[in-house]
């Protein structure tokens, strides 16, 4: 399994980025999807779920109306788009998939929200 983030970087408050997960090695389109983050100091959080053809979805209450998670099963790829960010937004950003009892992660992405 490998996963691997990317589309992360320093953005004003109020601004958007979208994220990229690029999955391979297990059968993507069969396994729900997460969204973590982790701000320095602090335990990692879920922050998005999705469940195998993208009909149903949940977040945390810190992002709800402001994240929205996807996938494209064609290009084995989820997807967080991120809007209204905030400073407390600021963490690395990971993605996870749940295989054989095990969970895997990538390296993570860093989203900063700065002015």
């Amino acid at each position: 399994v490998q996963l691997v983030e990317s589309g992360g970087g320093l953005v004003q408050p109020g601004g958007s980025l979208r994220l990229s997960c690029a999955a391979s090695g297990f059968t993507f389109s069969t396994y729900y999807m997460r969204w973590y983050r982790q701000a320095p100091g602090t335990e990692r959080e879920l922050v998005a779920t999705i469940d195998t053809v993208g009909s149903k979805t949940s977040y945390s209450d810190s992002v709800k109306g402001r994240f929205t998670i996807s996938r494209d099963n064609s290009k084995n790829t989820v997807y967080l788009q991120m809007n209204s960010l905030k400073p407390e937004d600021t963490a690395v950003y990971y993605c996870n998939a749940y295989v054989s009892h095990k969970n895997f992660w990538g390296p993570g992405t860093h989203v900063t929200v700065s002015s």
